[in-house]
């Protein structure tokens, strides 16, 4: 009988390790289509990416709203040439996900050539079925 419950309890703990890999493996998916339609300017993308309520925090400390943010990328106030991460982690809880990364950019907002080099956060909300970004943070490393 002991057995039966260890066992059972192992089952039950790997599939709770699966459903977690699989969300977080969306999340990560959902992040380079993020990634990809900053790059492409994409304003449909992005739209279908961020929430309504999107609180897109910059490293200067300003902070966008949705339209904002999408306005700023599709009209080329900023525009990101080629985006590259590192040292990404995600984290998921229940319907809800945080993922750090190291963000190195290179960008031409307003036709100005430049590099950004940025410590990001993110908080991803799953809402039927896709994962929705709720807010970003960008702070420069120290």
């Amino acid at each position: 009988m002991k057995r039966i419950i260890i066992t059972t309890l192992l089952i039950i703990c790997m599939m709770n390790i699966t459903a977690q890999s699989k969300d977080e493996k969306a999340v990560g998916v959902s992040v380079e289509k993020l990634h990809k339609a900053m790059i492409d300017a994409n304003k449909t993308e992005l739209e279908n990416l961020a929430d309504d309520k999107l609180s897109y925090g910059h490293s200067s400390g300003h902070v966008d709203t949705k339209k904002e943010f999408v306005e700023k990328i599709t009209s080329g106030r900023s525009d990101f040439v080629a985006i590259h991460t590192e040292d990404m982690s995600i984290s998921v809880s229940g319907k809800t996900a945080i993922v750090r990364h190291v963000l190195r950019a290179k960008t031409n907002d307003n036709g100005k050539p430049g590099e950004v080099n940025l410590k990001v956060l993110l908080v991803w909300q799953k809402q039927h079925g896709s994962w929705k970004l709720l807010a970003r943070q960008a702070v420069k490393p120290v």
